[in-house]
């Protein structure tokens, strides 16, 4: 039991990256942007090839991972606001193209790392002393500075604007911020850290494959959703909280979801269909508290 709930919540940190990304666009921007079910993928082809062909530093191919997702985001951004196509249908053909530039880094569907030195490799290497929760706390550590570093960005006066542009774009247009830009510069930061989000899970996994990143956008909504029903704050640092909080609970409930659900009928390929099926849940339970709620005031 002890070993499974270790794995989920290395799990859990390691898409908590990619479900921050998620948020930026999701709660920030109010944005409904698809092309994190490519940049995760590119983020973990670029990882995995860097590693295989050049011997690179694990470290530095989730920096170059989260460079390469934020010029994804980008491209996004720019579809939207300089050629005006819809925000949904951008993020889609950006997620098209992605495909097959994935295939053209990898040079085939998948890549393994089962050879090469990755970052579990070096973190079990150099804290071995842990034990078992070695890569634990450097997942937990990696993706709370992440989160610190995110509280204070959207605490400065930039991030104030990257905010307000989702809240009220008619009221900081007026006060003369590009809404243009501010958009195209929160689609970058967004993708960017789902594509570090898919070098982590490429090198914890121990591969990287073209159709990993399907059904990134509905985990890191889960994320979002779940946290954000359990901790409802306006906070910044209480929002971004609740997201890692989401991906934990979500990552759990998965891990025993495939791991007993035979029980109720449940098989390893119905992934995605638990997936859903916790969303929906996280979508309802507001909706039903709210309910009960009123029926108790009534009374």
């Amino acid at each position: 039991m002890g070993s499974i709930l270790i794995h989920a919540a290395e799990q859990g940190f390691a898409y908590g990256i990619a479900a921050l990304g998620v948020f930026i666009t999701f709660r920030i921007l109010r944005f409904p942007d698809l092309t994190v079910d490519g940049s995760f993928v590119t983020g973990a082809a670029i990882a995995s090839s860097l590693l295989t062909s050049m011997g690179v530093d694990p470290f530095l191919a989730l920096a170059v991972a989260f460079g390469a997702g934020c010029v994804a985001g980008a491209v996004t951004g720019l579809l939207h606001t300089r050629l005006g196509i819809t925000d949904l249908l951008a993020g889609v053909l950006s997620m098209i193209m992605l495909y097959s530039i994935n295939l053209r880094i990898m040079g085939k569907p998948n890549i393994s790392l089962l050879r090469v030195t990755t970052l579990s490799d070096v973190v079990e290497k150099a804290l071995s002393p842990l034990g078992a929760v070695a890569l634990l706390v450097v997942l937990a550590g990696l993706t709370f500075l992440i989160k610190l570093v995110l509280d204070a960005f959207f605490r400065t006066e930039f991030g104030l604007a990257l905010r307000a542009t989702g809240d009220n774009e008619a009221m900081i247009v007026s006060q003369g911020v590009n809404t243009k830009s501010m958009k195209v510069f929160g689609l970058a930061l967004s993708n960017g850290l789902v594509a570090m989000s898919g070098a982590l899970v490429a090198q914890y996994s121990g591969f990287a494959d073209v159709g990993m990143g399907v059904g990134t956008i509905v985990t890191g909504l889960a994320a979002v959703i779940v946290g954000g029903s359990l901790i409802r704050s306006r906070r910044i640092g209480w929002m971004t909280a609740s997201v890692l909080v989401g991906s934990l609970i979500y990552r759990v409930a998965v891990m025993f979801a495939l791991r007993y659900g035979y029980l109720i009928g449940f098989q390893a390929s119905d992934l995605k269909l638990v997936t859903s099926l916790i969303v929906i849940v996280a979508l309802v339970i507001p909706t039903v508290r709210e309910r009960l709620m009123r029926k108790v005031g009534s009374c």
